[in-house]
């Protein structure tokens, strides 16, 4: 039997990591690979010291098309022949989580994660999207929560992350037609920061901000990251009393001497995340 193919991989350039969608002759569609790759990978970058910020850009002329239909719909269709309507349904439950498994691997990622989109990002390239910190465009893009509109309730974030990303109308527009919506139209409703020329413009834009990003304390990009997620399931109050716990715990670093020591020396701080 022949190795995957690779459809998901990573290039360092210093503290920074590309994830790039790499399957372009299929227009990044989501097929069995992406899925076992995508958590594969970011759990490799997650593990890797050196790496502080990561963007996750596409080859070829889209970000991606969404779900493979084609390499997909056995995994997604009952079994036929001797299978109980309680194990098909226990199996297709199963098959949802794994999926959002994938997803969740770029969610989770303890630092900054920026997406840089062009060409069509469809249905499950919302789903990734979303689930990045940032995300910007370039003047092609075209963005649709295309489930609608095949007969499946988006299943694998897109409902749950992109709420907190844009204004109700807007996501209710979005998720009832499964209607494209361009660029500018993506930054008017805030999913995107900003709109660029082209494909290298984007993809440039992104890893300048992840650069920029690295060079500020690991230690409190995590931190930031983390006191932010937690504000967003809590009131006010409790996630005062969480950053309050994490400085306390975290605020007395190596990384802190050295912000005071680069102030009054008048350099740049050099950051180890200790």
């Amino acid at each position: 039997m022949s190795d995957p193919k690779t459809v998901v991989r990573a290039e360092k350039n210093g503290s920074i990591a590309t994830v790039w969608l790499s399957n372009p002759d299929k227009r990044n569609a989501m097929g069995p690979e992406f899925w076992e790759q995508l958590p594969a990978v970011m759990n490799s970058l997650k593990n890797d010291p050196d790496v502080r910020a990561v963007v996750l850009a596409a080859e070829g002329p889209a970000f991606t098309v969404g779900l493979d239909l084609k390499t997909m719909m056995g995994t997604l269709q009952p079994a036929k022949g001797g299978t109980s309507q309680a194990e098909v349904r226990l199996g297709l439950y199963s098959e949802v989580h794994r999926l959002q498994g994938s997803i969740n691997a770029v969610a989770e990622f303890p630092l900054p994660t920026i997406a840089a989109i062009h060409g069509w990002c469809i249905g499950g390239g919302v789903d990734l999207t979303s689930a990045c910190d940032v995300r910007l465009a370039s003047k092609d893009a075209k963005i649709s929560v295309r489930e609608t509109k095949i007969g499946i309730v988006a299943d694998v974030g897109t409902l749950q992350r992109l709420p907190r990303i844009i204004g109700r109308g807007h996501l209710m527009e979005l998720i009832y037609t499964g209607k494209d919506i361009g660029a500018a139209r993506a930054k008017e409703i805030g999913f995107v920061n900003d709109v660029y020329e082209d494909r290298d413009a984007v993809i440039r834009a992104a890893q300048d901000l992840a650069r920029e990003m690295a060079e500020n304390s690991p230690l409190v990009l995590k931190g930031v990251k983390k006191v932010v997620e937690f504000a967003e399931e809590h009131t006010v109050k409790e996630g005062l009393e969480y950053v309050a716990l994490w400085n306390s715990a975290f605020l007395m670093s190596d990384d802190l001497t050295e912000a005071v020591m680069a102030f009054m020396q008048k350099r740049k701080p050099v950051y180890k995340g200790k």
